[in-house]
């Protein structure tokens, strides 16, 4: 019973802040959303990144991943191309990975 009036209070949460108990009573739900990373933040490339990153995922979705070497994001964005089809020019391929080092890259 506990884990149905838990999934029931997580969904309400989501679908308009209603949970219903066991006994069929209404009562508010709250939740707290992590605060949002600014989309891609400062420097030159933020906009190349903005530009072709943010069609697929958020910038929430680079910063919650590890921490990769330059070799490393550069082959995450070589895939994005050519396993996904991102349309990134091959001149913005390296500001690009040089911005997600910057970001979010290994010391």
């Amino acid at each position: 019973m506990r884990k149905a009036i838990v999934t029931a209070a997580v969904v309400a949460g989501l679908l308009g802040g209603v949970a219903f108990h066991a006994s069929g009573a209404a009562s508010p739900v709250s939740v707290t959303l992590p605060p949002a990373v600014e989309a891609f933040p400062g420097g030159p490339e933020a906009d190349l990144a903005r530009r072709h990153c943010l069609t697929c995922h958020s910038s929430d979705y680079v910063y919650s991943q590890p921490k990769l070497s330059k070799a490393q994001w550069s082959a995450e964005v070589i895939k994005m191309v050519k396993v996904y089809g991102a349309s990134i020019p091959d001149a913005e391929v390296g500001p690009i990975v040089d911005y997600l080092v910057a970001q979010n890259g290994k010391p």
